[in-house]
């Protein structure tokens, strides 16, 4: 069963990002600006972020596709983000297939092996914290999103 940060906790580092203070949180981290799937109006959450590739960045719903703001992208996939030089910069998600998901997952695990460690364990997914393939269902219960940047 996955933990819960603490929602105060999660929404902390959001009124830094909105006071253009986000660039000390560093690049691992990124507000996410969506919109409500019923309301329309404005919804901002912290995320880490996984992977990056000029252009683009990839962020993991930790809570699978059961967290809001998964849900919020499948409805209405424009959002903007801020993380390091981007700044409420557009951008359109997607949600990665299964085979793409393994794959970043392998990257992040090799990159960040503690960090792999810790979300494996915060998670309940041990195989994020071994060298072992990666079971099928690792996107059903770590769904990743790649965020493709407007910088136009």
């Amino acid at each position: 069963m996955a933990r819960r940060i603490p929602r105060w906790l999660a929404r902390a580092p959001i009124p830094l990002y909105r006071h253009g203070l986000g660039r000390l949180l560093g690049r691992r981290l990124l507000m996410l600006e969506h919109r409500g799937r019923r309301t329309g109006l404005p919804r901002y959450v912290v995320l880490e972020v996984a992977d990056r590739e000029p252009g683009c960045l990839f962020i993991a719903s930790g809570h699978g596709q059961d967290s809001q703001w998964f849900r919020n992208l499948r409805a209405d996939p424009r959002v903007r983000v801020w993380t390091g030089p981007h700044q409420g910069v557009p951008a359109r998600a997607a949600v990665l297939t299964g085979e793409e998901t393994r794959q970043r997952l392998e990257i992040y695990r090799r990159r960040h092996r503690r960090a792999a460690a810790a979300l494996g364990r915060t998670l309940d997914i041990p195989e994020l914290r071994d060298t072992g393939p990666l079971p099928a269902d690792v996107a059903t219960r770590l769904p990743l999103v790649r965020l493709d940047l407007d910088e136009g």
